[in-house]
Formats: structure tokens, sequence, C-alpha cells
């Protein structure tokens, strides 16, 4: 069976609290960098983490800092953090799968038609790293886009949807219909990229946002998080235009 012989659904699904949780383990490792290179009095209060993109998160955290954001503090500072990322990932009962994921990856990986993808705020390292340690393969996912990938600046998570549909077109060998893309995240901002960009969304509040700010976001449906497999599935197969 060929891509043309079915109705094709692509599915970008985002990382943190999404489908993993890996207790806050990016968040302390940024600041575990952050002291390490600059002393005890660097710190991430005040910066916003959920769902932002992690070349925005550390400009911000550099410039309070007062270093500034320049490709030499940048790349120091990414070098150190994924070495504290590792190291805390690994420590025993820190990353795991949220409820219904490791299901819900199956059943959709075998449904004819599906295409995987991650659309995240993560650099690369930091992304494969977090989904290696809950036990999933990123390799299952064949598009990747990481929070490094928008093409402006300031970067925007707005920018990525379109970077994921390029890869999903160049994959098919032919062009892909916004509306036949589901964007599935945890934060308003993976609300609002989907909808922006003409894609169908569906929320999970296993994050730090309530089922209802997620529905007032504009997600289509919101639930409480993944473990229904076939209500998940029903919906993530139904939607788009059919080719």
């Amino acid at each position: 069976m060929t891509w043309h012989e079915v109705h094709v659904r692509y599915l970008l699904f985002d990382i943190d609290s999404t489908l993993i949780d890996t207790q806050r383990s990016g968040m302390l490792a940024m600041l575990d960098a952050g002291r390490e290179l600059y002393g005890e009095g660097f710190t991430t209060d005040g910066v916003e983490y959920a769902g932002r993109l992690d070349p925005l998160i550390v400009n911000d955290l550099l410039s309070a800092a007062g270093v500034g954001a320049s490709p030499f503090s940048i790349a120091d500072f990414r070098a150190v953090y994924f070495a504290k990322l590792r190291l805390r990932l690994e420590v025993p009962g820190t990353a795991q799968m949220l409820p219904g994921v490791g299901g819900l990856l199956a059943r959709l990986t075998d449904e004819p038609g599906v295409r995987l993808g991650l659309l995240t705020g993560n650099y690369e390292e930091s992304g494969v790293m977090k989904l290696r340690a809950c036990g999933i393969d990123p390799a299952l996912f064949e598009v990747r886009v990481w929070g490094d990938e928008s093409p402006l600046w300031p970067p925007c998570r707005d920018h990525l949807p379109p970077v994921g549909i390029r890869r999903f077109a160049e994959r098919a060998g032919r062009s892909v219909d916004p509306a036949t893309v589901t964007i599935i995240g945890d934060t308003p901002h993976d609300v609002r990229c989907g909808l922006s960009n003409g894609c169908h969304v569906l929320a999970v509040a296993t994050g730090r946002y309530s089922a209802e700010a997620l529905r007032d976001a504009g997600a289509e449906l919101v639930m409480d998080d993944l473990s229904n497999t076939e209500r998940v599935a029903e919906f993530l197969l139904r939607r788009g235009t059919l080719r």
C-alpha cells in the first residue's frame, strides 16, 4: 500500500508534558548549567518555559544574567546544559511516558496512512535524550521539528508547523494540505501554532494548563490524558480533508 492509496493523516506531537514527564529536568538542568558557568546567583526565576522554544528560553536566561546571548555564550550554555540534563535523566524514576502514550503510539504506528512526527521546543539533543530516557525511540517519528528550526528571529512556535508540513511533503513526493495535519500538545502555544497554520489541534491537560484553558485557546478536542486510546485515535484519524 502506498501513500497515494490511503487517506493520509499527519500527526505532530509535542514532547514535554504531552508524551513524557521528566519532572522538570530540562528547566533544572538549565539552572545547573547557568550556575556552573556563571555562579550561584544565576536564576531561572521569571522565565517562562511551558510551550516555549529553547532558543528563546536560553536567550532570556543569558540576558537576565547579564551575559548577553552571543553565538559563543549560547554554544557554551548548550554544551553544559546537555551534560547536566543527561545526569538528571540518569536518576532512576525521573523520566517516564505519560498515561496512554505507549498504547497510542502502538495503535497509530499500526494504522495505514498515519505519518508520525514531532514538533517541539526542545533542541534536538535534549529532545532525543528525553525521549530515550522514557523508552521512546525518536526514529518512530519520521519527521522531527526542533525548537531551533524556526527560519526567523525571534523564533516562534507558529513558524514550526510549515517546517513539518514541508518535510512530510518531501517524503510523500506531493503537497500536504494543512487540514490533514493535527498538532498534539499541552499548552496554548501548541494550540495557537496549529490553528494559525490551518491545522487541527488535540490538546492534553497533562501539563501546567487546565482543560478549560486549552479549550479557551481553541483546541478542538481536549483530553485529561492520552489513556483513552480509541477516542484519541478516532479524533486523529477522522480529522482533515480526505484526499
